[in-house]
């Protein structure tokens, strides 16, 4: 039997009654592991080999364990330098035990951590008491010099070491090999080693050797590893189609901040600020200072609007507004925040007329974990600012959006928000569990929005779910399986997003 160099020379070192680590066999036969490797994985397939691979932990010590090592635990110095000072008997002073045990900086909370956990002694008031010990007998010392030398030791010693930071775990995975009755019969009958070129280099190419070598043959049915590599996550996918379309249809992308003001948030879409929303139990409140600026004009017109209305029919809401709740931070549960901005003009300055916004970005809900809703979510936010504006117009504008993506049953229902009039949510009938899934919100600026932000003309707007899109489009029916803690890495790996 004819062989390649290398897997004949693998061949040779392996044996049918010991299992031989690759790397053992590289260093006999004088090659790189990898290339050791793969010579017995294609000894492997060609039945010659048999190949194991199991993973091997290797522990190692720390700079630190080191350290502690060539001068001992912390907590152990501390004890010899307490029993050496008669604490054993009575209370001494910490002080001059830390200087006797040369102990400073983060050695002494470290000593001081270990020293009633181990039963080396108690500190009160500053003052320490040794107990009857044998500071000989620290198991964690014990186990650290064993480590050193490269013995075992008790695994919940050494986790408490690791969790210390004196020791470190590796894992490493070890293939070893083994000849088959087929190898064992082809070594009896003999094998040729043949110098054979796997591939063209440009050395073979300069020096013209490449006329003279003899090439590998290759097998295009041979199996290959698995590989995943980097690719664009479908959602991700899907949000940048989502962009192509609504830049297709004539908008134009905004951004703005993710954690941003409750004025920006709430106040400026009249949304009171004792609405049930408002409260933790829908929001993500930030642990920050307030923002400390907010456009005075803009602030004082959405005030007036909370309190008195707009307009001679309007009447507000005659329930509290506080510019101190205006100013806290959140994490935005919409991207209308954004809408918000840009419309009062703070974000690219005063806009006139016709308009058209769009972004796809990320918002923060504290909703109940179930497959259409997660903490997180992409909302696709948009508006159009125009002259004469109606509902015919907003419904348009969806059907031909969902068109773009083969969603054409859409179904619309009245609904409530206290930003638009008349407002309505969208649904659509999921492909594979023929469910009818809420997809969107929507409807036409409140005049008690708009005249605030100095806005006298129509704006029409709405937020679409991109997950729910998503699921429409690929049939996906748990989100959890898409995006979140619990994705499903397979899913992600051999999805393609579908338009």
């Amino acid at each position: 039997m004819e062989l390649p160099d290398t897997q004949a020379a693998v061949l040779d070192a392996a044996s049918a009654t010991e299992r031989r680590s690759v790397e053992v066999i590289a260093d006999d036969i004088g090659v790189p592991p990898a290339a050791a490797r793969r010579g017995a994985l294609e000894l492997a397939d060609r039945g010659l080999l048999d190949v194991d691979s199991e993973t091997e932990v290797s522990i190692s010590v720390t700079a630190e364990g080191q350290q502690y090592l060539d001068e001992g635990l912390p907590e152990v110095r501390l004890y010899r330098a307490a029993v050496d000072a008669g604490a054993d008997t009575d209370p001494v002073e910490m002080g001059p035990l830390l200087g006797a045990a040369a102990l400073d900086g983060p050695a002494v909370d470290i000593a001081l951590s270990n020293f009633a956990r181990k039963g080396y002694g108690s500190i009160d008031a500053g003052a320490v008491e040794a107990s009857d010990a044998d500071p000989d007998a620290d198991p964690e010392a014990a186990a650290l010099a064993a480590v050193a030398d490269g013995e075992s030791a008790d695994e919940g010693v050494l986790d408490r070491l690791e969790s210390r930071g004196l020791i470190e775990r590796a894992e490493r995975t070890v293939d070893r090999v083994t000849l088959t009755e087929a190898g064992v019969t082809a070594m009896m009958e003999g094998v040729e080693a043949v110098d054979r070129v796997d591939q063209v280099t440009g050395d073979l190419l300069a020096s013209g050797d490449w006329r003279d070598v003899e090439f590998a043959a290759y097998d295009v049915e041979a199996d290959a590893p698995a590989r995943d590599p980097g690719r664009m996550h479908p959602l991700r996918a899907m949000a940048e189609r989502v962009k192509e379309v609504l830049v297709g249809m004539g908008f134009e992308e905004m951004d703005g901040p993710h954690a941003d003001a409750e004025f920006w948030i709430n106040d400026c879409l009249y949304m009171p600020q004792d609405h049930p929303a408002r409260t933790h139990w829908d929001q993500f409140k930030l642990d920050v200072p307030p923002m400390a600026e907010l456009p005075d004009e803009v602030r004082d017109a959405v005030e007036r609007a909370h309190r008195e209305g707009v307009g001679p029919d309007g009447d507000g809401y005659h329930s509290p507004w506080g510019e101190e709740m205006a100013r806290e931070v959140d994490l935005r549960g919409h991207t209308t925040s954004l809408s918000a901005r840009h419309l009062a003009g703070v974000a690219r300055g005063d806009l006139e007329p016709p308009q058209r916004f769009f972004s796809v970005q990320k918002a923060y809900r504290n909703d109940e974990i179930d497959p259409t809703h997660l903490l997180e979510f992409f909302q696709i936010e948009g508006w159009v600012m125009a002259e004469d504006l109606s509902v015919r117009d907003l419904m348009g504008t969806f059907e031909e959006f969902y068109a773009q993506f083969g969603i054409t049953d859409l179904e619309f229902k009245p609904t409530y928000n206290p930003y638009t009039e008349p407002s309505f949510e969208l649904f659509g009938e999921h492909p594979v569990t023929g469910e009818v899934v809420e997809i969107g919100n929507s409807g036409l600026f409140r005049p008690e929005m708009l005249d605030p932000l100095g806005v006298d003309c129509s704006v029409m707007a709405w937020g679409l779910a991109l997950e729910r899109l998503m699921m429409l489009v690929t049939g996906a029916e748990d989100i959890r399986d898409v995006h979140g803690t619990l994705v499903d890495l397979e899913y992600l790996r051999t999805e393609e997003v579908r338009y």
